[in-house]
């Protein structure tokens, strides 16, 4: 064979938009469907026995696990084509993670996205709870760092698994005591330890206190996933959530004295800090969608 020859059989280079035609030709929500049945049958086992940890097969996902891996395959398991998609990061529409997730979940199942929590019949969020909850209808999907209550306290899983099967929470409660006879208040903040419908022991983690008390009989399916460590768990609708505490010692949210959101006015939402360099801090509502229709109906 001569050179010439040869050079006619090389294959023509491909264009810049050929190759990102072919990166779009995934399957619906990325996931294989086995993978998407395997995370649904997860999810209706926890459904059935809410609070508990249920293990499922994470699979690698183009997101690091950590970043919202485990809840990004909950809601590409359970979207359909009709479904629309909210993403927010710490309450935030425009947070990294959050338009990250939000392009990707868009990309691969064609999907209406929205940032108005009020069109969605799924929001996927990273550390808050809407301001306004989830009606019935609407399911939260949580991203869960960290999915063990009592890691804590205890870091052999097979001791894990037996204080959760013999409801043996005992080392939890000497936990909260200390910290409250330390500091003379309960510091835990995240991941407060909740009994779900009486029975477990579960992770708030990664919602703040303040979000805590808005699980108690939840009108909406809240769904928590951690792919990192390869869990499941939920709270169904109007489930019995309760904190752990003391009967003398009442649970309390987070509250800054005097602190006003500085672009709607609102002291009854969940705010968070804005540094400034020469000037006292800025507090604005941590739920950015909430925040700009009430400043919307205020002008």
């Amino acid at each position: 064979m001569t050179i010439q020859e040869m050079s006619t059989e090389v294959p023509a280079a491909r264009s810049t938009t050929d190759l990102l035609d072919e990166a779009d030709r995934y399957s619906f929500a990325f996931l294989d469907e086995l993978s998407k049945r395997a995370i649904r049958r997860a999810i209706l086992s926890a459904v059935a026995v809410p609070g508990y940890q249920v293990p499922f097969a994470s699979r690698d996902m183009p997101v690091a696990r950590g970043w919202g891996s485990g809840g990004l395959q909950i809601t590409l398991g359970i979207v359909g084509p009709d479904d629309v998609v909210k993403v927010i990061d710490q309450g935030d529409d425009a947070g990294v993670n959050a338009a990250n997730l939000r392009r990707l979940i868009q990309r691969t199942t064609g999907v209406t996205t929205t940032l108005d929590r009020r069109e969605a019949t799924i929001v996927q969020s990273r550390h808050r709870i809407p301001e306004e909850g989830m009606p019935d209808g609407q399911v939260l999907v949580l991203q869960v760092p960290v999915p063990e209550a009592l890691r804590g306290i205890e870091r052999r899983q097979s001791e894990l698994r037996r204080m959760h099967a013999e409801a043996d929470y005992s080392r939890m409660w000497v936990a909260l005591y200390e910290d409250y006879v330390r500091h003379g208040a309960i510091t835990k903040s995240t991941g407060y330890p909740v009994l779900v419908n009486g029975r477990y022991v579960m992770q708030t983690s990664p919602i703040p206190r303040w979000d805590v008390p808005r699980l108690h009989h939840h009108e909406g399916l809240a769904l928590f996933g951690a792919g990192r460590e390869k869990r499941i768990y939920a709270v169904p609708p109007f489930t019995d959530v309760v904190p752990l505490t003391f009967e003398d010692i009442p649970f309390e949210v987070e509250r800054i004295p005097g602190a006003v959101c500085a672009r709607c006015g609102s002291t009854e939402s969940y705010l968070s800090e804005i540094p400034q360099q020469d000037a006292p801090s800025r507090w604005v509502c941590s739920d950015t969608d909430w925040c700009d229709r009430r400043t919307e109906g205020q002008s």
